[in-house]
């Protein structure tokens, strides 16, 4: 059996690798002195269709392409990828009067996609393509064109589609983000989006879907001894117990540093009730709030619990940094 050669880089390597990150980086700066009058076109376009997105392109264009819808429908924009080759076979039917267009071809010049543009325009729906050819037929025959030109491919060659593909990529990125902008698509918006994901979770869950309620809650009154609230603390296992009146109007909480503070100052606490050493005005939270935002004033603060009030002021529920984290809002 003959042995397997081991293939080791040349030391030019990273020399190459260096030089492909410094051509694609200059290539999406320079669109930004390219962003012009038809890039507001294009997004009213969008902002004023009926109907969605249809992004088109084929190679290395149509896996853009297929990215940059994504990004579209994931900031608020309905969009979808359609195959220029499959839509000649009966996809067509896919786009109807009320959609926009977004074709994407380097050359301008991409058969497949040549092929389909009569049949979109003789649908009705709008035009945008982005070329690297502003003089090629799919440029004249768009109602936007965005220029995604660049000096040269990445590629030693320069024929491998690389900086081409990243520029065009960039550009459909900051449709989708102007796009997001113009529609005032917030944070809870995009967790509509994500709802499967960690993202979702932490800007969807709100303290009511976590908190601790009802003999979950540790409490004790304010005359509970300083036993009787250490009991209570280890019972409720958040590290505190809230101290509240008889109608449940918080008063005060007792955490384990408390507890550290009040046996480094008295030598005896015999006597001592816990409303003589109970920490007042805790910070707390309405059920109806994030846990980000629970999560944002544990840190701000360096606090590890909360308390949960109703709008009345009573206590309804706790949660500490832990059931946090078991939740995955951290």
């Amino acid at each position: 059996m003959s042995q397997i050669q081991s293939i080791l880089p040349s030391p030019q390597a990273l020399d190459l690798a260096r030089q492909v990150l410094r051509i694609e980086g200059e290539a999406v700066l320079a669109l930004c002195e390219r962003i012009d009058n038809a890039f507001l076109q294009a997004l009213a376009l969008i902002l004023n269709c009926h109907g969605r997105v249809i992004v088109s392109g084929i190679g290395k264009s149509g896996h853009i392409g297929r990215k940059i819808a994504s990004t579209l429908a994931s900031t608020g924009t309905p969009a979808f990828f359609v195959h220029p080759a499959e839509a000649s076979h009966g996809d067509l039917g896919m786009i109807t009067a009320e959609d926009v267009v977004i074709g994407i071809s380097n050359s301008g010049e991409s058969a497949e996609l040549l092929n389909i543009v009569p049949s979109i325009k003789r649908q009705g729906a709008r035009l945008i393509v982005m070329t690297g050819n502003e003089k090629s037929t799919l440029s004249r025959d768009a109602d936007v064109h965005l220029d995604a030109g660049v000096a040269q491919e990445a590629c030693p060659l320069n024929l491998a589609p690389t900086a081409s593909t990243t520029a065009a990529l960039a550009l459909g990125d900051a449709l989708a983000v102007a796009l997001l902008d113009a529609r005032g698509f917030g944070a809870e918006d995009f967790a509509r989006s994500h709802p499967g994901g960690a993202l979702g979770r932490r800007l969807l869950t709100r303290m009511r879907d976590v908190m601790r309620t009802g003999e979950a809650i540790p409490t004790v009154t304010p005359e509970a001894s300083i036993a009787q609230a250490i009991r209570e603390i280890t019972r409720g296992t958040i590290g505190m117990t809230v101290v509240v009146s008889p109608e449940r109007k918080i008063l005060g909480i007792f955490t384990d540093g408390d507890l550290r503070r009040v046996v480094l100052k008295y030598d005896n606490l015999q006597g001592l009730a816990v409303g003589d050493v109970m920490t007042r005005n805790p910070r707390v939270m309405g059920p109806d709030k994030l846990t980000a935002e629970a999560v944002e004033m544990m840190e701000k603060h360096k606090i590890s619990q909360i308390p949960v009030v109703d709008g009345e002021g009573r206590l309804i529920g706790a949660l500490n940094m832990h059931d946090l984290f078991q939740a995955k809002s951290i």
